[in-house]
């Protein structure tokens, strides 16, 4: 930002998918301006022009990465230019927010990770869900012991399509709820494993069921798919106090509660243990609906003002990719579980 001036002037790269969105949010953030557009479309720029009628376009990355009326960059684009564009805008001086994932492997997210740290520069990564309203709402009840010890999650991600051609079902589905997993447990799994079916292409998962182990014996499963004939989007959490339920479907009720358990009672005639199943109340809370993309594109503001680091900074990104990784090598080696070290 201008000294003269507080205005966080954002060049948005990539206006495909996401692209107008953002474009949309930060033109509606207060004390903010996109600056410029990039594509490689001029097809896509000339839709942004019609979409954004004031907005200046360029097909030349380096025009929003190195320029001198830029304060931040947004990469929206495949993640094979990620790391080229990322690296640019950080030793220009940007501010960056990358969609996810931040990078294609372990050793380019940690490059970012530290060109960031280098420069001074926050650097985070588009992992929406974080900024769901109902994750957040999850988060607090969480944090605050109201399910009490988490046994564990089970998520669910399927749908019929769409069907990739670059990357299988667990890499472009199952990452959404590793990065859900690892902010409400706050840490990253210590332990990997994956088995997929292979139905529609020779190396690429059609379904996929990634368990991860994390610290304090806390299991997470997903089961995504390509191949369902419903569009399922719902997490499971199983506390010994409580059990939650949510479902990203249902606009109106999406989280529940269920005030169920099972214990173990103590019978000292017979020395003998006996589970006692606890069947309580349901408690639907209200959740306050919100965009999470504009929620997050807020965020990215905010710590750029603040110069405090995002929850989804490239260390958190850089986690994400781990997992992913360890999976693909489980299912290249048959579901073999695959250590996570320390990173």
């Amino acid at each position: 930002m201008n000294a003269a001036s507080s205005t966080v002037r954002v060049g948005v790269i990539g206006f495909g998918q996401w692209g107008p969105n953002h474009v949309r949010n930060f033109r509606a953030i207060d004390g903010c301006d996109v600056a410029r557009v990039c594509d490689a479309s001029a097809g896509r720029l000339a839709l942004a022009r019609k979409q954004f009628r004031d907005v200046e376009t360029t097909t030349d990355p380096a025009a929003v990465t190195r320029a001198t009326d830029v304060d931040a960059v947004v990469i929206a684009t495949p993640v094979q230019s990620h790391v080229a564009l990322a690296q640019q805008a950080l030793e220009a001086g940007k501010d960056v927010l990358c969609e996810k994932p931040l990078a294609a492997t372990v050793a380019e997210c940690r490059a970012l990770a530290d060109l960031a740290a280098t420069h001074g520069r926050i650097l985070m990564v588009g992992h929406v869900f974080l900024y769901n309203p109902a994750v957040q709402h999850l988060k607090v009840d969480l944090d605050r012991g109201e399910l009490g010890r988490v046994y564990y999650m089970d998520a669910t991600r399927t749908n019929l399509g769409p069907v990739r051609r670059d990357v299988g079902a667990i890499h472009d589905l199952a990452s959404h709820d590793v990065s859900i997993f690892n902010h409400l447990l706050e840490s990253a799994p210590v332990e990997v494993s994956a088995a997929g079916g292979f139905f529609l292409q020779e190396k690429i998962e059609d379904i996929g069921f990634l368990t991860l182990t994390y610290p304090r014996g806390v299991i997470c499963h997903v089961h995504t798919s390509w191949l369902n004939p419903r569009k399922v989007r719902q997490l499971t959490i199983v506390g010994d106090h409580k059990m939650a339920v949510w479902d990203d479907m249902n606009n109106l009720e999406p989280i529940r509660y269920y005030d169920k358990g099972v214990t173990a009672d103590h019978y000292s005639s017979f020395g003998e243990f006996q589970m006692i199943l606890r069947d309580g109340a349901i408690t639907i809370p209200k959740v306050r609906l919100a965009e999470p993309l504009m929620k997050q594109d807020q965020d990215f503001v905010d710590c750029i003002r603040s110069r405090r680091p995002p929850a989804a900074d490239a260390r958190f990104g850089l986690e994400v990719v781990r997992v992913l990784e360890a999976a693909r090598e489980s299912l290249a080696q048959g579901g073999r579980a695959v250590k996570l070290p320390p990173a």
